[in-house]
C-alpha cells in the first residue's frame, strides 16, 4: 500500500499540497497527521496520505487470500461511498462463508477492519456482505419484531428472541422504537444477550 507523506506550516496547507500534487480531490483519499510542531522557531505538520483505490486494491488482494485459503473461488465488488467501503462477496459457496445466523461474515468482516485499521493507522468504516445476505437479514429482522410486537400488544405477555449479535439488536430495538404498544430490552451477556420484546402498560 503507498503511503505517501506531505508537510507544510498547517494541515490545510499540507492537505492542499497533497491534492495538487496527486491531482485529486480528498473524497478520494485518507488523510493521517503523524506529526505536529508548534514552537516559536517552527510550526510543522506532517500528514500521510493513502488513495482509497490502493486501500481497496489491498481489501481485494487479503480478500483473495482468506477464500483461496478456504478452497473458495469468488467474485468481489468493492465499493467506496463516502468515508464508507462495502465488499459484496458472490460465490457458489454462500452457506459457507455466511455461517449459522452470518457469524461467518461477522468474522470476515472483525479481520478484514483489523488488518486494514493497523495498515491504514486509523480506524475504517468497512462492510462485508454475502449476495445481500445483511440487507435480507435486515429486513427478515424488522418483519420479525414487528410481527412479535402485535402478538405481544394482544396477549400483554412478554416474548425473549433468540440470542443475537449487537448489530442485530439494534436492529430490532430501532425497529420498535416508536411502537405505542411494546417497547424493547436486551439481557443476559454475550454471546448469549438477547432482546426481550415487552408490553407497555396501558
Amino acid at each position: 500500500m503507498n503511503k505517501q507523506i506531505f508537510e507544510a506550516k498547517t494541515k490545510e496547507e499540507a492537505i492542499a499540497k497533497a491534492l495538487e500534487e496527486l491531482n485529486t480531490t480528498e473524497e478520494n483519499l485518507v488523510i493521517k497527521v503523524i506529526e505536529e510542531k508548534n514552537t516559536l522557531l517552527k510550526k510543522l505538520v506532517k500528514i500521510e496520505v493513502i488513495k482509497y483505490n490502493e486501500i481497496t486494491s489491498y481489501l481485494k488482494k487479503i480478500i483473495n487470500t482468506i477464500l483461496k485459503s478456504m478452497g473458495i473461488e469468488a467474485n468481489l465488488e468493492i465499493k467506496k461511498r463516502e468515508d464508507k467501503i462495502s465488499v459484496e462477496i458472490y460465490s457458489d459457496n454462500n452457506s459457507i462463508l455466511i455461517g449459522k445466523n452470518g457469524k461467518n461474515i461477522q468474522a470476515l468482516q472483525l479481520i478484514l477492519r483489523q488488518i486494514l485499521n493497523n495498515q491504514v493507522g486509523k480506524q475504517m468504516n468497512l462492510t462485508v456482505d454475502v449476495e445481500n445476505y445483511r440487507e435480507k437479514r435486515d429486513k427478515n429482522l424488522e418483519f420479525l419484531a414487528k410481527k412479535i410486537a402485535r402478538e405481544v400488544s394482544k396477549t400483554k405477555v412478554e416474548t425473549k428472541l433468540d440470542s443475537m449479535n449487537s448489530y442485530e439488536r439494534r436492529i430490532i430495538h430501532s425497529a420498535l422504537s416508536n411502537n405505542k404498544y411494546v417497547y424493547t430490552e436486551s439481557t443476559g451477556e454475550e454471546p448469549n444477550r438477547c432482546v426481550v420484546i415487552k408490553p407497555k402498560e396501558a
